[in-house]
């Protein structure tokens, strides 16, 4: 088995460069050629978004607008063409929101997260994702096809049926949720049989340090992927288990929550992806979920990009004194006045009342020259400190919600 997946994995950065400055033009052709993006993206010029830089003068997409785009256009809202003969499936997510999907050779790219925690074609892979509607099962089905693998198309639940398919069938590699893989194993001991299974690739939720080494301590090896049905796959852990790679079918931004404004390279902010999917071009499309680059390149040889991982949901939405304040709100605030770099809301309570508090890194402003434009743009009056530029958490936190539930 070779150690990586295809040649993509290692180009040098120049290379990588080169490769993208080719196909994103292509992509937001692609896209502009789509209803969903014609007003969007007006008159842009594709030959102008050559870079992963350039992506930023577009705007972010986000799943509230698509699923409103879909219920105006259904099924896809106009973001892709159902009449595209590469598309074979339509899938329903929570929402709803409605995905398609493609028949051609590794069309969600988690034949690399496959690859990467080494199942290959000696391996029959329990896949224990979801295939009634949402398209979890099929991602890993075409990976697992991707690496030439056998599949026991096994879904979630069933637990003694899978255990006795597991040891009837010698499947020696599971996909799925991270502590299923858990339910399984323990059912398999109570019933008196020993499963051959050695190699796990999870998601769909957290792989806890404790639960990854219960695991190793079973001889079993396990790494998690990190995709959404929209996107297919996004990042991946290797062997090195530093971070996760970036795959190399997406480019991914790090940005302020509710802005497409880039962070500064290792800050906290919500995930933005871009696909190279020829049918389902995806531009600069919110995942909700935080996340912050690692510095440098992976040890395990892979030279693309790497993020931290999950790091929480970036839809900080709080309720405050009966009104929502949103992520975006807050962007405003901050876009309202040039000398203003950041803003964080805080909600506490004094007695039986909400307290907004905005904390404003400004270099010399006072609290009178902002409180109209916190009432504007919050909707709410609040109390206002003035922080100093560069004082407030690099955390991801524009809303930080204080107040206790229990």
């Amino acid at each position: 088995m070779s150690r990586f997946f295809d040649e993509l994995e290692t180009r040098s950065a120049d290379q990588r460069a080169a490769d993208l400055a080719e196909a994103l033009p292509r992509q937001i052709t692609r896209a502009m050629a789509l209803p969903g993006y014609v007003n969007a993206f007006g008159d842009v010029d594709p030959a102008s978004i050559a870079s992963p830089e350039s992506l930023a003068s577009l705007p972010v997409l986000r799943k509230s607008e698509l699923g409103a785009a879909q219920k105006a256009n259904g099924p896809l809202g106009g973001f892709a063409d159902l009449k595209n003969p590469n598309l074979v499936h339509v899938f329903q997510s929570p929402g709803p929101i409605y995905e398609p999907g493609g028949h051609t050779s590794d069309w969600f790219r988690f034949g690399r997260v496959l690859h990467a925690v080494g199942i290959g074609a000696d391996d029959i892979v329990q896949n224990c994702f979801s295939y009634h509607l949402t398209p979890a099962g099929m991602m890993f089905e075409s990976g697992a096809r991707a690496v030439g693998a056998k599949v026991l198309p096994a879904g979630v639940g069933q637990t003694e049926m899978q255990v006795r398919a597991a040891a009837d069938i010698g499947t020696t590699a599971y996909a799925g949720t991270p502590d299923y893989l858990k339910i399984i194993l323990d059912k398999a001991e109570e019933m008196g049989e020993k499963l051959a299974i050695t190699k796990a690739t999870v998601g769909g939720g957290a792989l806890f340090p404790s639960l990854r080494q219960e695991y190793a301590d079973r001889g079993i090896k396990c790494l998690q992927g990190y995709g959404t049905a929209d996107l297919g796959s996004i990042a991946y852990e290797s062997d090195a288990m530093e971070g996760m790679i970036i795959d190399d079918g997406v480019i991914v931004e790090i940005v302020t929550p509710g802005t497409g404004t880039p962070v500064v390279p290792g800050e906290v902010g919500e995930v933005v992806v871009t696909t190279l999917n020829a049918d389902y071009p995806l531009i600069r499309f919110a995942t909700g979920d935080l996340s912050a680059v690692l510095p440098g390149q992976s040890p395990c040889g892979r030279t693309n990009m790497r993020i931290k991982g999950w790091m929480g949901r970036a839809d900080q939405t709080a309720k405050i004194k009966g009104m929502f304040v949103r992520p975006e709100q807050v962007a405003a605030l901050v876009a309202k006045h040039d000398e203003v770099t950041k803003a964080r809301v805080i909600a506490t309570r004094a007695g039986e009342m909400d307290v907004m508090t905005v904390q404003i890194e400004s270099p010399a402003g006072t609290v009178d020259a902002y409180g109209a434009s916190v009432a504007d743009a919050l909707k709410l009056k609040g109390q206002i400190e003035i922080v100093a530029p560069g004082s407030l958490p690099k955390d991801g936190i524009v809303i930080e919600d204080q107040r206790k539930y229990d």
